[in-house]
Parts: C-alpha cells; sequence; structure tokens
C-alpha cells in the first residue's frame, strides 16, 4: 500500500491558489479568516464589503458564503443575510465527538499501513512544529497561522497512510473547523499544558507501531482541547455561548 503524498508547503500552497477559480479562492480567503478568527464570531458578511476588501465580484462571494453554509462555518438568514457562525459549547462538543470517531480510526489505519517514508514524514513534521513552538517560546515571532499550518501538518502526517481518502478528508475537514476552539484555547488557558510532549508521546508511539497506545494518546490529546475550552467558558466570559 502506498502512502498518500506529502502535504504541500506554504510556498507550494501559495502558488497553487493563484490557478484555482475565483470562487475557490474566495472560499478559501474567507474559510481560513474565520478559522483563524480574523472574521469573529457573529459578525456580519456584507457581499458589497466582501467585494471591496477581496477585489471579487459578487457571485464569488456569494459562492463562497454558501459553501461555508454548508461547512456550518456560516449561517444565512434570508431576511437579515450571511454571517460569522457563533462558537459554542453545543458545537464544540458536536465537532469533538466526530472528531473522536474519525481521527483515531484514520491513526489506527495509518500505523499498520505506514512506510519508511511515512515515518520520515512523520518526524519531520514533528521537527518542523518544536522549531516554531521555541521561536514563538523565544518572543521571536507571535502565535500566528503558521504555527497554525505546522501544527495541522503533524497531525495530517501521523494518518497520512491510512487507505481511505473519504476518511481523511473528513479529518483534514474536522481539524479544520475545531481551528477556532483551539485557538481560543491556547489563548486563553491559565494553566501550562505540555503539548509539545503530548505530540513527542503521539509520534514516538506511532512509529513503534504501538497502535492502542498510540489512538489512546490521541482521544486523550483531542479531548483535553475540549475540557480546557469548555472550562474556561464556565470560568469567566468569553467568546463561546
Amino acid at each position: 500500500m502506498t502512502d498518500s503524498p506529502p502535504a504541500l508547503s506554504r510556498s507550494d500552497r501559495e502558488k497553487a491558489d493563484h490557478s484555482l477559480s475565483l470562487s475557490e479562492r474566495a472560499f478559501r480567503i474567507l474559510r481560513q479568516q474565520i478559522l483563524n478568527g480574523e472574521i469573529p464570531p457573529g459578525e456580519k458578511l456584507r457581499v458589497e464589503a466582501l467585494q471591496r476588501e477581496h477585489a471579487f465580484s459578487s457571485s464569488p462571494i456569494r459562492e463562497a458564503l454558501n459553501r461555508l453554509v454548508a461547512e456550518g462555518l456560516v449561517i444565512a438568514d434570508d431576511h437579515r443575510g450571511f454571517r460569522a457562525a457563533l462558537m459554542t459549547s453545543a458545537d464544540l462538543e458536536d465537532i469533538t465527538r466526530f472528531r473522536l470517531i474519525v481521527e483515531p480510526a484514520a491513526l489506527s489505519q495509518s500505523i499498520a499501513n505506514g512506510t519508511d517514508e511515512w515515518e520520515a514524514r512523520v518526524v519531520a513534521a514533528f521537527h518542523r512544529l518544536e522549531r516554531i513552538r521555541q521561536r514563538i517560546e523565544l518572543g521571536e515571532i507571535p502565535f500566528n497561522a503558521e504555527w497554525t499550518q505546522r501544527h495541522k501538518d503533524f497531525h495530517t502526517a501521523l494518518i497520512s497512510a491510512a487507505p481511505s481518502p473519504r476518511l481523511l478528508s473528513a479529518c483534514s475537514n474536522y481539524f479544520d473547523v475545531s481551528e477556532r476552539y483551539r485557538r481560543f484555547e491556547a489563548m486563553n488557558r491559565t494553566q501550562s499544558r505540555d503539548t509539545t510532549g503530548e505530540h513527542r508521546r503521539l509520534m514516538e508511539t506511532a512509529l513503534a507501531r504501538q497502535a492502542e497506545m498510540s489512538v489512546a494518546l490521541l482521544r486523550e490529546h483531542i479531548s483535553l482541547t475540549a475540557k480546557t475550552t469548555l472550562a474556561l467558558r464556565q470560568s469567566k466570559a468569553t467568546g463561546l455561548d
């Protein structure tokens, strides 16, 4: 069984964006702005304003917004137009339930099918994630979109040898829609969390082909973010409803 191809680098992704249709480009831009928190939960998304900001006509913007409605990131109202979906405890719990189904399944399959190239991909992704974490801790760069991408690249590498494209696509989508909550947790947590240790143990158990242990660690890793986020909501006024 051959491995899935490695994730595109940031420069490759930027080059690929130029060949996309206008509606696809608009979709990716708006989706990323919502996931990164640049468009706050509940903010009204006026087509005319988005046209001016991104230099698109109304048609690509509307197509993008309707696709985001289908993903649950945007809410459509016949009378009020579009607005970014709220961040809610119920939504986070629903996302977490699905992640706890699809990601452990993909990881288990990936460990069973992984080759030497898969192992190298996992190690390289962990190294890249660790390097940017060190730079953030030293104050060289802020907590930013590059960290977000390297974090996803690591989790993607772990499951990349799973043979089901549909399963991998589901994992990618649910990982993305949890990003608003993950950022909220990372920016507001009051107690330290050894995420590097969590990622390292995930890597080591996966490479050692300890599937049961690795899956258990992944489930704990996913659940802890949700648990911490929900606890933050209860302890103070937050962006969660």
